[in-house]
């Protein structure tokens, strides 16, 4: 079995929007985590707060409204089949429009990165900072 092999945009688009996100949670995190692995050699407890911090959805549903209208065509119709999925679970102390946005967000960093569109991906991650 091959580690990675992009699937196609069509392929992507027809998958659940909610897969899409569950692989961009991890995308996300593995990111953030990355990142902070790279900048300095802190104590795992802090690396955790610290990612916390970012990958929830109060600050994704913040990127998501802040990027929505550079997001490509097929992008937004992949956040918003993200945000209108129907979930019946909900985030710690956020709220439920962060928490759907925060879907959507997700859901474009799985169907990028599901479709290996690296640099995009890249582009979008890199505008939280």
């Amino acid at each position: 079995m091959e580690f990675f092999a992009p699937i196609s945009e069509k392929e992507a688009l027809y998958m659940n929007a909610l897969t899409l996100a569950y692989v961009g949670d991890a995308v996300h995190s593995l990111y953030v985590r990355n990142g902070l692995a790279l900048l300095a050699d802190y104590k795992i407890d802090a690396m955790h707060r610290a990612t916390s911090n970012v990958v929830k959805a109060e600050t994704q549903a913040k990127l998501a409204d802040k990027l929505f209208d550079s997001f490509t065509e097929a992008e937004q119709s992949v956040y918003l089949r993200g945000r209108n999925s129907s979930t019946h679970h909900r985030a710690k102390n956020q709220t439920a429009a962060d928490y759907r946005k925060a879907t959507g967000f997700e859901a474009v960093l799985g169907y990028l990165y599901l479709t290996g569109q690296t640099e995009r991906l890249k582009y979008i991650l890199e505008q939280q900072q």
